[in-house]
């Protein structure tokens, strides 16, 4: 896939066929519209393109926003190249760009720069200046600049019912069966593993301290989780604490990750923590021995769990 960070840096010579959006968790609503971007370009005779954005138009229009986004750019990335995607261009959002007007858009944009063809896009997208343009504009756009326009319709997209909002939701609330159903894959979590206090490995569930360097990555609920990570080509599955640990005292947000029969020197690495099922809310311990024997039901019940997956 080719990554163009701009839309003055793109160029093909085949014309395109694209969608746009911001495309957070590339959840099964959007694959619904990149699947059928594939489809169309499945002859060579024109590239797939998908246009989206960073930062999140409402990180830049909206003043007090503390919105947290499913995907980092490289995560975002990632899941786009395994559908199939051509070209991705990431386009810095500011408020220069979302003054142009629907018509400055679709001419110098669309069609001066990516060459369209055809343009699939959800029932409900609103383009331009204010957002003021509808899907019966772009019709009219189409035809007056010699593109084609396709809807997703609304029945397709509501006999789904999925929106970034509502997995964000879930992830909030700990509901990992629907976040991960909506987003048709297990919601992940991407850092670097660094040296903690140690405190975990003197009490025999050594864990490895995961570091996230994007700080408008969702986190979900603090909590104990079943997670799986691929290091080395294998599979190792573990639990996973989101939290303060109370009980020692923390100070601040970890994520620490005990992995099952694994004992390797992860330091520095970056790793990928994909996340299974909730077990339980972080609590705060009378003592240190009680924590051990929860943590001891944690992994029972983490290996039960794993069991049943095979």
């Amino acid at each position: 896939m080719k990554i163009f960070h701009s839309i003055k840096d793109f160029s093909s010579p085949k014309k395109t066929i694209l969608t746009l959006g911001t495309f957070d968790g590339v959840h099964v609503g959007h694959k619904k519209i990149l699947e059928r971007i594939i489809q169309n370009t499945a002859n060579k005779k024109y590239e797939s393109l998908v246009l989206t954005f960073f930062p999140h138009p409402r990180m830049v229009l909206q003043e007090q926003s503390e919105i947290k986004l499913l995907n980092t750019i490289p995560e975002k990335i990632n899941l786009l190249e395994k559908i199939g995607i051509e070209n991705l261009v990431i386009h810095p959002f500011d408020e220069t760009f979302s003054r142009l007007t629907a018509e400055e858009f679709v001419s110098t944009v669309l069609v001066d720069q990516f060459h369209i063809h055809k343009i699939i896009i959800g029932h409900d997208h609103r383009f331009g200046r204010n957002r003021t343009a509808n899907i019966d504009d772009l019709i009219n756009f189409g035809k007056q600049y010699g593109f084609e326009v396709e809807q997703i319709s609304v029945q397709e997209i509501n006999d789904l019912s999925v929106s970034s909002t509502k997995i964000r939701n879930a992830l909030l609330e700990g509901n990992m069966n629907l976040a991960n159903e909506y987003l048709g894959y297990d919601y992940f979590l991407t850092g670097t593993i660094f040296k903690g206090k140690q405190l975990g490995r003197t009490i025999g569930f050594p864990t490895a301290n995961l570091k996230i360097e994007e700080n408008y990555k969702l986190i979900p609920l603090n909590g104990v989780y079943i997670v799986k990570s691929t290091i080395d080509q294998k599979t190792v599955y573990g639990m996973m604490n989101i939290g303060f640990n109370p009980t020692v005292k923390g100070e601040s947000l970890s994520i620490e990750i005990h992995y099952l029969d694994f004992d390797a020197d992860l330091y520095d690495q970056k790793v990928t923590v994909s996340i299974l099922k909730y077990l339980r809310p972080e609590e705060k311990f009378n003592s240190i021995d009680t924590l051990k024997k929860q943590l001891q039901k944690d992994k029972e019940a983490t290996i039960a769990y794993i069991k049943g997956l095979k």
